[in-house]
């Protein structure tokens, strides 16, 4: 699949837009601005999830999901010596913090600042070399004290992110943080384009739906499962790239950038929507790959899946190398076949469908 310029411009506008969990609303608005000629309506909860509608006369309702937040850091706590002590706002890698440049997110606007940390000669003469710990990792905004900390508009609470921004590498791979998981709200996004300018008409309300709130546990898909109330939900994400050095495939299955979406076998996912996903990939031809979660997905299918007495839900996600770093990496190919994959599942599904087991 090729992308249209208008999409790519989409893309790296919407990456490069700081959405950390909690405080996703900027990003969300570049993302309806996008949607917003390829449905009939859109809708935002008190949260900040917003979803655009197809249909939103039906009453068969389907919903394509991904999640909109990315990873960060509170302002835990200020020194006297003007240095700030953080916390984790969903799953940030304290391991990757040293020497990173940080964009902290203050009453007065931006403000720059680098995670310090000991120079190699300093720590080599001592056996016990630290390691980044989230008690001695620090962020260093050139203030001397903390009164020129609260001077520049920081204060407890406040969110850090990174600035790091989108590139392509290679011409295969999408480069940037928060590929996790605003790819997934790029490839949906994509499918209502396609729907739209192919002139498909779908017997079913579809709900493209952007979920705030995943990282720290699932919160903005459990809030707007409850509100749509959805007879079928398709959710995309991210999963794990195993090839690379220092992951163990017995462990985390055998996935891999370029070979296709990955296809979820959990007990959330809904046998008749993962083989109606499988057979339409066979069908038309798109490569996938398939993995298996013992307990939980992990992602906002279980959200779904558990809410409103049970709602037949699945999972295609798209592998990823190095996730929750700043140089997060996907497939371009894979994108493409991810988009292609849910446009083409969407036009096979009907409110006649049996959903039941038995």
């Amino acid at each position: 699949m090729k992308f249209e310029k208008k999409s790519l411009k989409f893309l790296e506008k919407y990456l490069n837009t700081s959405s950390p969990t909690g405080y996703e609303h900027e990003g969300q608005k570049v993302w309806m601005d996008y949607i917003t000629p390829y449905v009939d309506k859109v809708e935002v909860d008190h949260y900040g999830t917003c979803y655009g509608i197809i249909n939103p006369e039906a009453e068969f309702k389907v919903v394509i999901e991904a999640h909109a937040d990315e990873i960060s850091w509170y302002v835990n706590y200020i020194t006297d010596d003007g240095l700030i002590y953080v916390i984790r706002n969903g799953g940030s890698d304290q391991t990757i913090a040293p020497s990173k440049v940080v964009s902290i997110h203050g009453e007065k606007g931006i403000v720059k600042g680098v995670f310090g940390w000991p120079a190699i000669h300093t720590r080599s003469a001592n056996q016990n070399e630290p390691t980044p710990k989230i008690d001695n990792i620090f962020i260093d905004c050139g203030a001397t004290s903390k009164q020129e900390v609260e001077d520049l508009g920081i204060f407890v609470g406040c969110m850090i992110t990174y600035p790091d921004e989108f590139f392509e590498m290679n011409n295969r791979y999408f480069v940037c943080r928060a590929l996790d998981n605003r790819i997934g709200g790029f490839m949906i996004a994509e499918v209502a384009r396609l729907l739209k300018e192919n002139k498909k008409q779908i017997p079913f309300g579809l709900y493209i739906t952007n979920s705030v709130q995943e990282e720290v546990g699932l919160y903005g898909a459990d809030m707007i499962a409850d509100t749509i109330k959805p007879n079928i939900a398709i959710v995309t994400d991210v999963t794990h790239d195993t090839t690379t050095p220092m992951i163990e495939k017995k462990k985390e299955g055998d996935q891999k950038c370029g070979d296709g979406p990955v296809v979820f076998f959990a007990p959330s996912v809904h046998h008749t929507i993962r083989e109606l996903i499988i057979d339409t990939a066979k069908t038309k031809k798109i490569p996938f790959q398939r993995a298996a979660a013992s307990r939980a997905t992990g992602t906002d299918t279980d959200a779904f899946a558990h809410s409103n007495g049970g709602v037949p839900s699945a999972l295609i996600s798209l592998p990823l190398r190095y996730m929750h770093t700043t140089v997060e990496m996907v497939s371009k190919e894979d994108v493409g076949n991810v988009i292609q994959l849910i446009y083409e599942t969407l036009l096979k599904i009907t409110p006649e469908m049996k959903l039941k087991y038995h």
